[in-house]
């Protein structure tokens, strides 16, 4: 998510804050998420962020409500669900959608609740594939173990003859090639970070919030723990060197 936001954003300094010390959010309870949440809000407004986006989508379908609350208008909160669902229902009109996410996600049903509200002429069947997350941070892409798990999964009865695949976790765009590969080309592959970084440069055109070329400032990279898997997974968003600076949580 990073990576796109940087890429539509150039200008706009980010400041990130990966929660690796409870990763991953998918299997956690709504009270521990939201818990996560209200701390990286507190780190992120004293940071003086204007926007707050909520690039998990675990931690959009269980905090995002209460978020606006918390933040109040100190700073514009947005997740990544709700940009999908624009898209998709302006997109696929009676069409069958699939979607892959965290069990969290999933078991949630938010996008199937929004896709009632906006579109109910639109299926959509979803999948929990929590095999997915630990695959890619242990590097595991476009090889043999990586192609069977996801051949295992897409292979899901609910997930035959979809015109489009949401991806409902923002780990997913780097096995977006894979998943095209087993549809052949055939489905479209809905990318949350291409959407979500769209829809931000869009808000802050609209808010004349938009950062100038003169007002760059450096990005800063904050993890509540060091991991490997962090690490590995950085370099293959960014392909560059980063500094990342570790900012407990909790002390």
């Amino acid at each position: 998510m990073a990576k796109a936001v940087k890429e539509r954003l150039p200008n706009e300094q980010i400041i990130y804050f990966g929660d690796t010390a409870h990763l991953p959010y998918g299997d956690k309870s709504e009270a521990a998420i939201q818990a996560y949440c209200i701390k990286i809000a507190d780190v992120l407004l004293k940071k003086g962020c204007k926007i707050v986006l909520i690039a998990c989508n675990s931690a959009s379908s269980v905090a995002f409500e209460l978020l606006i609350e918390y933040v109040g208008s100190k700073s514009k909160v947005i997740n990544v669900i709700d940009p999908m669902v624009a898209y998709v229902s302006e997109r696929f009109q009676n069409q069958k959608i699939g979607l892959i996410g965290t069990k969290r996600t999933v078991i949630s049903h938010v996008y199937h609740d929004k896709f009632m509200l906006q579109s109910p002429n639109i299926k959509l069947t979803a999948l929990a594939t929590p095999l997915l997350v630990p695959m890619i941070e242990e590097g595991f892409i476009d090889n043999k173990i990586s192609h069977d798990i996801i051949d295992n999964y897409l292979s899901e009865d609910s997930l035959t003859n979809i015109s489009g695949l949401i991806l409902a976790c923002t780990h997913y765009p780097l096995i977006k090639k894979e998943l095209s590969k087993f549809y052949q080309d055939k489905v479209e592959i809905i990318d949350s970070a291409e959407r979500v970084a769209l829809d931000l440069h869009t808000y802050l055109s609209e808010e004349n919030l938009l950062a100038g070329n003169s007002s760059k400032l450096p990005d800063e990279f904050l993890i509540s723990d060091y991991t490997t898997s962090f690490a590995k997974a950085a370099q293959i968003f960014f392909q560059d060197q980063i500094t990342v600076e570790h900012y407990p949580l909790w002390d």
